[in-house]
């Protein structure tokens, strides 16, 4: 996959983890949207380093979809503990 194929899954990724982890974050949309980025790019590469499972060059490969996603939680939730939770 290329760099803008990486993108749009994150972005992708960044929605599904806001579906999943609801409330207001302290970045708002725009925030959520680059972390979504960044945590497809982090699971794709915990994914391939860490867990011995190399990402498919295909977009549409659960694997990829779901270390996206995960990628995506784990920072969403990391923003959320170092910069507050606004859910209040």
């Amino acid at each position: 996959m290329g760099i803008v194929s990486w993108i749009i899954l994150g972005l992708i990724a960044g929605a599904i983890a806001k579906l999943l982890l609801p409330g207001r974050d302290p970045g708002g949309l725009l925030g959520t949207t680059l972390i979504g980025v960044a945590g497809a790019f982090v699971g794709g590469w915990l994914s391939a380093t860490v867990l011995d499972r190399p990402v498919e060059k295909e977009f549409f490969d659960a694997a990829t979809w779901g270390s996206a996603i995960a990628g995506a939680l784990v920072l969403l939730i990391g923003y959320r503990l170092l910069f507050g939770n606004s859910r209040d």
